[in-house]
C-alpha cells in the first residue's frame, strides 16, 4: 500500500483565506452597543476545576484540555459523568467530520503468532501530526488485529459490497421455496433483511470490536475521531494466509515405499 494513494487532497491557501476573512469582518456593520446588565450566574466554564481531574480525564479519554475542563465543570467534577458527556459530544462531532478529507495516516501491520496469518491495513487521518501520535498508531494496530481476527470479512464498509453480487444474491433469495408462497411485498422485505445481514457479516466496520464487544468497529473509529479531533477512516486492508491458493502435493508414503520396494 502507498499511504494516501488515489485520495484527492485539499490544497489550502491560508493567505487567501485570511484575506477573505479580514474583508468580511471589515464589511460587516458595527454591532450596536448594548447596555450592561446585571451579571448572570457564572457559566459552567467559569466553575473552578481541579487541574489533576482535568489531567486524569484527558489521559482516560484523549480529549482536549479545554473540552475536559468544560465536561468536568458541567458535571460537578464527576469523572464518570464527564466521560459520558465527552462521548456524547464526541459522537456528534465525529459525524460532522465525516465529509472532511483524510489523506494522512499510516499503513499498519499485524502478524499472528506462528507467522501463518498477516494483515496490512491503511488507516487515514487529516494531519501528519496526529498520524505520528501514539494514540493513532495504537488505533491502527488494533484495526490490523481486528482484520486478522475476522476471517470472513471482504471489505471495509457495507457500501463497498459488490453490487452485482448483491443483486445476484437478491434474485436467488427471491426464488427460494420458503418464500414463494408469501405476498410479493412481504417477500421483498424478508429478502432485504437477509441481504443486509449477509452484507454486514462481510464488512469490517459492522463487526463487534474485539477489545470491547459492546461497540462495533465503526463506533470505535467514531470515538477515536472525537478524541483526536480529526476525521479517522479505514481505507483498505489485505489479509494473507500462509500457503493460500497454492496447490499442495499430497504424499502417499505407503504407496511410495511399496513402489521403491518393488524396484
Amino acid at each position: 500500500f502507498n499511504l494516501g494513494e488515489g485520495i484527492e487532497k485539499r490544497v489550502d491557501d491560508f493567505a487567501a483565506e485570511v484575506a477573505a476573512q479580514t474583508q468580511v469582518k471589515a464589511e460587516a456593520p458595527a454591532a450596536p452597543k448594548v447596555e450592561k446588565k446585571e451579571e448572570a450566574a457564572p457559566a459552567a466554564d467559569a466553575v473552578k476545576v481541579d487541574a489533576k481531574l482535568v489531567k486524569q480525564l484527558r489521559d482516560a479519554t484523549g480529549a482536549g484540555m479545554m473540552d475536559c475542563k468544560k465536561a468536568l465543570a458541567e458535571n460537578n467534577g464527576d469523572i464518570e459523568e464527564a466521560t459520558v458527556f465527552l462521548r456524547k459530544k464526541g459522537m456528534a462531532s465525529a459525524d460532522k467530520k465525516a465529509s472532511r478529507i483524510a489523506a494522512e495516516g499510516a499503513v499498519a501491520s499485524y502478524i499472528h503468532a506462528g507467522s501463518r496469518i498477516g494483515v496490512l491495513v491503511e488507516v487515514n487521518c487529516e494531519t501528519d501530526f496526529v498520524a505520528r501520535g501514539d494514540r493513532f498508531k495504537a488505533l491502527a494496530a488494533d484495526i490490523a488485529m481486528q482484520v486478522a481476527a475476522c476471517p470472513d470479512i471482504e471489505y471495509v464498509n457495507p457500501s463497498d459490497a459488490d453490487q452485482e453480487m448483491v443483486e445476484r444474491e437478491r434474485a436467488i433469495e427471491m426464488q427460494k421455496e420458503d418464500l414463494l408462497s408469501k405476498p410479493e411485498a412481504i417477500r421483498a422485505k424478508i429478502v432485504q433483511g437477509r441481504i443486509d445481514k449477509m452484507v454486514n457479516e462481510k464488512a469490517l466496520t459492522t463487526q463487534d470490536y474485539i477489545k470491547d464487544t459492546t461497540k462495533t468497529v465503526e463506533e470505535f473509529v467514531k470515538e477515536a475521531t472525537a478524541e483526536l479531533g480529526e476525521k479517522i477512516s479505514i481505507r483498505r486492508f489485505q489479509r494473507f494466509n500462509l500457503g493460500e491458493g497454492i496447490e499442495k502435493k499430497v504424499e502417499d508414503f505407503a504407496a511410495e515405499v511399496a513402489a521403491q520396494m518393488g524396484k
